[in-house]
């Protein structure tokens, strides 16, 4: 009996070694998308293609980076909201992007991060610096990047902006709403609330606002320049 005792409590070390790496290692995004085009008879399943695709572009284009950088580093582990962060924040305060990401890997929040360079609240504004002060979460500190990036760019105005997240709009919904709603007589909330009731999926409306997968970027960089005249 003793043989088989010893290989069942081998068989446990070797398990519980192999639980403890996989919880060491970083969570990888997968960006690997089976489906990645419209089709009528199943409307929303290119849904997740459309919203991650989209947020990547409106990123590239924004802060003149390479899209493909920013999946790369979506799979490698470093999460959308740290990316938010550490671009907007190496934007305004004239900070590399890339050398806040690198420190933000070995440090436990963006407190850590940011606090010694004494970032004046002018800059960041003070909600961003007390929440940041306050160790808030990367996912409040990005959501407040995205939402000043917005106003800032005349995408959204503020009373609407407020009453999406209050629904609860997801960056990635916001920004593809903006998109269709540049495009079409609606306005992202009535876009948003049209998914959210299961009427019409993402990729129906963007085949509706005939904006193809191929002009996404295009269309971005057109919606930004309008709206910065």
């Amino acid at each position: 009996m003793r043989p088989f005792i010893s290989n069942i409590m081998f068989c446990l070390a070797f398990l519980l070694m192999l639980s403890m790496s996989a919880a060491a290692m970083p969570a990888i995004t997968c960006h690997c998308f089976t489906e990645r085009s419209f089709n009528p008879s199943q409307p929303a399943l290119a849904d997740p293609y459309f919203l991650a695709t989209i947020q990547n572009s409106f990123f590239a284009v924004l802060f003149n980076v390479d899209k493909k950088m920013i999946v790369m580093k979506k799979q490698k582990g470093i999460s959308s909201d740290d990316l938010w962060i550490a671009y907007w924040v190496g934007m305004k305060a004239g900070l590399s992007a890339e050398g806040l990401l690198q420190t933000r890997q070995v440090k436990e929040s963006w407190r850590e991060v940011l606090s010694p360079f004494a970032i004046p609240g002018k800059v960041l504004g003070d909600l961003f610096i007390r929440e940041m002060k306050g160790e808030g979460s990367s996912f409040r500190l990005a959501e407040m990047a995205v939402d000043e990036l917005l106003l800032s760019k005349k995408l959204i105005g503020e009373a609407e902006l407020r009453a999406l997240r209050k629904a609860g709009a997801t960056h990635q919904e916001l920004i593809i709403a903006l998109l269709i709603a540049g495009k079409t007589s609606q306005s992202a909330t009535q876009h948003y609330f049209t998914v959210k009731k299961g009427q019409k999926s993402w990729g129906g409306l963007l085949q509706e606002a005939k904006i193809g997968s191929t002009q996404i970027q295009n269309e971005i960089s057109a919606m930004l320049r309008d709206r910065t005249r």
